[in-house]
């Protein structure tokens, strides 16, 4: 198909949708456009509420060149803040989590920062003519709450998570019952040779469980994809599957066991977190795409499980 056909493209009808042209999966030009223009506009998830439970604990998340610390404060509030010192712009924070004990402390000249970003302290400040430390801080980045995990979005305009979301977070909590109670048990980064729509594209659809390598294929073991349905609300969609068995999932008995849900459950929020648990397993997954390149993508896994019971046996396994 040429380009001046590409406003003809039915998208919303998988009979009729094409691929983009492959350009769009390797292009340094049209990668530097989805930055500004896709990424930095965008909400990415960071963390559950619960890795950052105490004041001073913070999570540190990198996107393109930006350095983002999550943090919370004394009050009980959730910050979220450049990790970039205003004095000569050095990293403040290199750790992937942590806790801060009074302040933020720049490893240069040591400009301390309170939790909410001001600035607390900047030696040797006094010898400077009109030097005014209450008009700087560090710079504030937007974060959220939806299903109790916090979203970050570098534009200050962007709208609302919640406003394209509508209806997902009843759906989440139908699937995940557990999803405010639970606790990050293992967290796991890959980097993939592969643009971040490559990944996206694999998502949105199941064609691979049942044909491609001894992982996907042992989904088969779990679920029944003649029940499996897939489902577009914009700009989230979901996967749902019945189990094949009500009596064992991994190849152990689920009697007695407790679960988020007896189904496969997967939700994908545009364009790059998905939230998900399989048959009987008491754990909720997470998986996030975080582009590195036009040809290189970060995959981060989260595991969670609440935190008010043991790991079970499924729990290991799935």
């Amino acid at each position: 198909m040429n380009k001046d056909n590409y406003a003809h493209w039915d998208d919303m009808d998988p009979e009729t949708a094409w691929t983009l042209p492959s350009k769009y999966y390797y292009d340094e030009e049209l990668f530097r456009l989805e930055t500004n223009t896709i990424h930095y506009r965008t909400w990415y998830c960071v963390c559950h509420r619960s890795e950052i439970e105490s004041p001073g604990s913070f999570v540190k998340f990198d996107l393109l060149g930006q350095s983002i610390i999550v943090l919370r404060g004394t009050d009980g509030k959730v910050h979220a803040h450049h990790n970039v010192c205003q004095h000569r712009g050095t990293q403040l924070i290199k750790d992937r989590r942590g806790k801060i004990k009074q302040s933020i402390v720049c490893p240069y000249h040591a400009w301390s920062y309170e939790i909410d970003g001001r600035l607390r302290k900047a030696p040797r400040t006094q010898r400077l003519k009109d030097f005014n430390p209450t008009k700087i801080s560090l710079k504030s980045v937007r974060i959220e709450e939806f299903a109790s995990f916090y979203y970050i979005n570098l534009d200050d305009g962007a709208k609302p998570l919640a406003d394209d979301l509508d209806g997902a977070e009843y759906e989440i909590r139908r699937f995940l019952p557990d999803i405010d109670e639970v606790v990050l048990i293992n967290e796991s980064d890959y980097v993939v040779d592969a643009n971040w729509k490559v990944i996206v594209d694999n998502a949105i659809e199941g064609y691979h469980f049942q044909l491609s390598g001894p992982i996907h294929r042992q989904l088969t073991s779990l679920i029944d994809f003649s029940g499996y349905t897939l489902e577009s609300h914009g700009k989230w969609w979901d996967f749902k599957g019945p189990p094949i068995s009500i009596d064992t999932a991994f190849g152990h008995p689920v009697t007695g066991e407790t679960y988020q849900t007896d189904w496969f459950y997967n939700i994908q929020l545009w364009p790059t977190t998905t939230l998900y648990a399989f048959p009987y397993a008491d754990v909720i997954g997470t998986f996030n795409q975080i582009p590195l390149g036009p040809e290189k993508t970060l995959l981060r896994f989260g595991h969670y499980q609440p935190k008010s019971r043991p790991q079970s046996s499924l729990v290991k396994l799935s």
